[in-house]
């Protein structure tokens, strides 16, 4: 399966190489490299949707509450990965992040995950109702939201 098949449903989608500084002594990428790189994925998500510049204006941000990463298979450099990501289960104050990590070296999804991200309003240190237009921008991203 080609990485652009297993990866259809997702609107953000970074191509990079598994840098050989993120192996650790069992000679495979180290843990926590698959949660920099769903940073990458949440970030590039981010700024797609505006979210990032939405939060320069107003104050109000994203800002996570939990995260996962379920592990399918080891990585190694070198090697070409491809990070998706999407939102799912939008509500009235926050709503998931799903991503996968696609290896074209084993031709296969690596690891996937997910994180709960809630509205943050930075100025008052607290949660906040989630802006209609990221609702918007979400769904202009993926129009299946």
């Amino acid at each position: 399966m080609s990485w652009q098949t297993a990866l259809e449903n997702y609107p953000v989608i970074l191509q990079m190489p598994v840098q050989w500084g993120m192996m650790d002594a069992f000679r495979h990428v180290n843990n926590v490299a698959y949660f920099r790189y769903f940073e990458d994925g949440r970030i590039a998500y981010f700024e797609r949707s505006g979210v990032l510049a939405w939060m320069d204006r107003e104050g109000v941000g994203p800002i996570m509450a939990s995260t996962q990463c379920r592990f399918k298979a080891p990585l190694a450099w070198p090697d070409t990965i491809h990070i998706a990501t999407r939102v799912d289960d939008i509500q009235e104050d926050r709503f998931r992040m799903e991503h996968l990590i696609y290896s074209e070296k084993l031709d296969r999804i690596v690891a996937s995950g997910d994180a709960l991200i809630v509205s943050y309003d930075y100025q008052t240190n607290s949660k906040a109702p989630l802006p209609p237009a990221w609702r918007e921008a979400f769904h202009a991203l993926d129009p299946s939201l």
